[in-house]
Parts: C-alpha cells; structure tokens; sequence
C-alpha cells in the first residue's frame, strides 16, 4: 500500500496519508468529526432505536477510529447488543497506531479499549464489552463470506472511487445489499453521482443526506 504517514486534520486529529495512493485516510477537515457524523450519527444512530441487537459491517478499518467510537456508544447504550465486522485486507503497523492522538481527544475511559481492539487477535470474534463483540478480517470486501441479510447498518468507508474503484464495484455494492437485513442502512461519506446510481440499481432505496463540514452531501441507501 505504500509509505504511511501520520498526519494532523483540521479538528486536532490524526489521519494518515497514504503516499502511493496520494489519499488520506479521513477528510482535511477532520477525522474525528467526519467519523461521528458520517458513522455514527447518520448510520448507527439513524437505527438503533427499539432495537436489543446491532450488526455492523465495516468497510475499511483503518486506524480503528470507527470501531472505537462504536464501543463509545456501545458503553452509552448498554441495552444494545453490537456486533461488529471490520475489514482491513492491509492492517496498520503498531508505530502507526501509537502515532495517533485519539487517546488524548476521546475520554480516558476509552484509552484501554482502544488498546484493545487494536492488539485482540484477528479472524477471531472478541467480546471487548458485555455488549461489544468484534472480529476483525484481514480481508477484502470481493473475500467476504457472511451470512445474508445479516447487519443492520453497513460502513462503507474504503478509500475513494477514483482511488480503488474495484472496491465500490457494482458486484461489490451488490454483496453488501444481500448482506443488508431488511430495513437496514448502508452509509459512507462518498456522495457521487455513479455511486448514487450504481446503489439504486442493486435495490437499496438512496438518499442524498446533509454531509460533515467540508462536504454538500453523503450518501445513505435503505433497504426497504
């Protein structure tokens, strides 16, 4: 994948650069927000809601920023049972990992999960909280095998189309909506205007959503 800097976005926190793609990992205007906005508050908590247990799917792990906000809301709501699927198929060094700031930007509380789910073990299933299981995959999205109709909310956070255009491919948006349980939500921060209708022709019902700071617009696609 190339060399791998650390880098600092616009609200205080980490990202990387990755130089052989000459693409961050998060948007300039910041990592942290970007994921709350785009993960958690337009996916998970668009429909959590009545509900005692939660699937996810998470395209691209990354530097784990997603997950661990995840088991931030995870100790927020601890009726809710989450089960989380992250793929990584080029996980991060642990120089990389120690690089990044989150610690000192999230609650201390959440210092030795974020530990955790970095070191637990791969393509193993881990319970990190009574109510937060992950299984990390060193894995492709074309690799996954997985039950269908199986998560209620997908985050699609790979790297942008123009960057790894296999990973957005109609057969690939396809397999997460057989994935998709029904009446569940498929978000990622990408809002153009091919992957808007590539969503639609595999089913999932679209919507252009209000995006973070720095974008008009996000996509989220139901399946109804």
């Amino acid at each position: 994948m190339g060399n791998i800097k650390i880098i600092e976005t616009n609200d205080g926190s980490s990202s990387l650069f990755n130089e052989a793609l000459n693409e961050t990992y998060h948007s300039s205007h910041g990592a942290l927000t970007e994921s709350r906005y785009v993960f958690i508050k337009s996916g998970f908590e668009a429909i959590y809601e009545g509900k005692e247990e939660i699937n996810i799917l998470e395209v691209g792990m990354g530097t784990g920023l997603n997950a661990i906000l995840m088991i931030e809301q995870a100790l927020l709501h601890p009726h809710v049972k989450i089960n989380y699927t992250t793929l990584e198929p080029f996980p991060l060094t642990s120089d990389l990992i120690d690089g990044l700031n989150y610690k000192s930007l999230l609650s201390e509380e959440l210092t030795p999960y974020f530990e955790e789910l970095h070191s637990c073990e791969w393509e193993k299933e881990v319970s990190i909280l009574p109510n937060f299981t992950i299984i990390k995959k060193e894995s492709t999205l074309e690799d996954l095998s997985a039950d269908k109709d199986y998560f209620h909310v997908i985050f699609f956070d790979a790297f942008a189309p123009n960057k790894q255009p296999e990973v957005w491919s109609v057969d690939n948006l396809k397999k997460t909506y057989n994935y998709t349980a029904q009446e569940g939500i498929f978000v990622t921060y990408c809002a153009k205007g091919q992957l808007r209708r590539d969503l639609v022709e595999v089913g999932y019902e679209v919507e252009r959503y209000p995006g973070p700071p720095g974008k008009r617009e996000m996509l989220r696609g139901w399946k109804k």
